[in-house]
């Protein structure tokens, strides 16, 4: 059976709208079929973060391992020196709350330009042999995503992949710069530890408009990956628990 997970991302407009806390998605995965929880942190607030254990009982009793917190506001790279400190600090407290949920994955963003002159590529990839030391004592697994900024091209994702064994890929299908996609999946799909397989438009039959999961998908298996299929749905429709269960329903009809 394949591994499957949603990023609570996938459930923005809802947790916004008040219909949707970190114990609502746990249900919600639940009954969309999910192996695994990945939360955004946007899902884990002040108030969650107060009683971690009353969320992993939730998990717990819901038969949901966490797999990767994806978490924005820790990225490596920041112009200022006090920034990058600041944001070390909130990836030290966001490892810390991973080993608390037992959580398995990280995803910490590199930040930084575009372009990745070597005098922050250098800054990048220290930042990261020191979040890395101290996610691993903790048995954590730290990730990178092609999300934004470098990492949105394909020479960069692999620079960093090659500068840090340790580092794993978060690979997102579709998070690449403009006419880069091919080169990503191509290039990029034999560091992938977890995905992020996008979804926002599909035909009546179920297939998705934008871009081909199946052969995504395909791609992935000749390059040998057998992590958990995690899904970021970004239905344009706006219905996020349907966007969520029709990403699941195609990627068990691809696997």
């Amino acid at each position: 059976m394949a591994e499957i997970s949603i990023c609570s991302y996938s459930f923005h407009r809802l947790l916004y709208a008040g219909k949707q806390d970190i114990f609502k998605y746990i249900e919600d995965c639940k009954a969309l079929g999910a192996t695994q929880l990945d939360p955004w942190n946007g899902h884990l607030t002040e108030e969650v973060l107060s009683d971690l254990s009353a969320v992993k009982a939730a998990a717990d009793q819901a038969g949901l391992p966490f797999g990767c917190i994806a978490v924005d506001g820790a990225h490596i790279y920041e112009e200022n020196e006090e920034d990058r400190i600041r944001n070390r600090e909130n990836a030290y407290r966001w490892i810390d709350v991973a080993r608390q949920l037992g959580a398995s994955q990280i995803r910490i963003d590199s930040g930084g330009p575009e372009d990745l002159p070597d005098d922050v590529f250098d800054i990048i990839v220290e930042g990261y042999q020191d979040v890395i030391k101290r996610a691993s004592e903790v048995g954590i697994e730290v990730l990178v995503e092609n999300h934004w900024g470098p990492t949105k091209h394909p020479q960069h994702v692999v620079k960093l992949m090659e500068a840090l064994p340790e580092l794993g890929l978060l690979l997102d299908s579709r998070n690449w710069a403009p006419g880069k996609q091919a080169e990503g999946w191509l290039s990029c799909a034999k560091y992938a530890r977890l995905t992020h397989i996008k979804t926002s438009d599909f035909t009546e039959d179920g297939e998705e408009l934008t871009q081909n999961i199946p052969a995504f998908v395909k791609l992935l298996q000749r390059n040998g990956y057998t992590g958990c299929w995690g899904i970021e749905s970004v239905p344009r429709d706006g219905d996020e628990i349907e966007g969520a269960r029709k990403a699941i329903e195609l990627i068990k009809r691809s696997v």
